[in-house]
């Protein structure tokens, strides 16, 4: 045989071979399908067995501003899902949109019954005419009936609720210390913020380097309110360089006699050089 004809024959050989899928085991691969539908439906069997209905609720809270029937009323459709069936989140959820309800737990207790939990909101300043802000500065209710006449009053510019009530507790948390609280807090349409303490005393404190102004009263002005709050009627920090004092005696001169109101540490800030709002 020739070279030639034996490298023909090769490829011949070469063409014919075929690929072979590797034969498969069908009875395990059966036994395999009838496991998994025997598996499948002993879970479905157990889960209808095990789904029964919700036989009993318990709600647990303070219950002055919501009540349990408003609760059980707002998921009453999730009820009827079963023990297992009922959305335990969209149920929460449905329970924190009630007007005064701030956090919600919802839980199962084998074999057919509901606890839940709730805590109330609580009120903490006034927005506004009858809008409730919370301890974290959220407005919760934007209409109330009623308004404790004990609380701080809160106003601005709408959708600023949460970051006046957020200069309100910074600036009521130093306050306290020195004996001073505060009573209201206001900003208007222009942005000028003003604060009423307490014992009534006004803080303005204009629209420009709020910040500023506002520690400046911090660590040298309330020091003097503190001391002297009966003779004060307000404070101007609406200057470059200082602040100004007016007295109920109509001054307004920052101090009025040789009492020791700390004049030696206030001294150089008390230089007035034009108010600039």
């Amino acid at each position: 045989m020739t070279r030639k004809q034996t490298q023909a024959k090769r490829r011949k050989q070469k063409k014919t071979r075929q690929f072979r899928m590797p034969a498969l085991p069908i009875g395990k691969l059966s036994v395999l399908l009838v496991a998994g539908a025997v598996i499948a439906l002993c879970y479905q069997f157990s889960a209808e067995l095990l789904d029964q209905p919700i036989r009993s609720i318990t709600i647990e809270g303070p219950f002055q501003r919501a009540s349990a029937l408003q609760i059980e009323e707002s998921i009453s459709t999730e009820l009827s899902a079963g023990f297992f069936g009922a959305n335990l989140k969209l149920m929460q959820k449905r329970i924190v949109a009630l007007p005064w309800i701030d956090q919600a737990n919802v839980a199962r207790r084998w074999p057919g019954k509901l606890e839940i939990s709730v805590t109330e909101q609580i009120p903490a300043a006034v927005w506004g005419d009858s809008g409730l802000l919370n301890t974290r500065g959220d407005l919760f209710v934007t209409d109330a009936r009623h308004v404790p006449a004990e609380l701080p009053r809160l106003s601005g510019p709408q959708g600023q609720s949460s970051v006046v009530a957020t200069r309100y507790l910074e600036i009521r948390e130093q306050l306290i210390p020195l004996g001073l609280d505060l009573r209201r807090v206001q900003v208007d349409a222009r942005g000028a913020w003003q604060m009423t303490l307490q014992n009534g005393v006004e803080i303005r404190l204009g629209r420009r380097d709020v910040e500023a102004r506002t520690q400046l009263f911090l660590d040298v002005a309330a020091n003097i309110v503190s001391s002297r709050e009966a003779e004060i009627e307000f404070v101007d920090m609406r200057y470059s360089n200082g602040f100004t004092i007016g007295w109920k005696n109509g001054s307004r001169s920052p101090v009025e006699d040789s009492v020791a109101i700390g004049q030696e540490m206030v001294a150089g800030r008390l230089v007035i050089t034009g108010l600039t709002e």
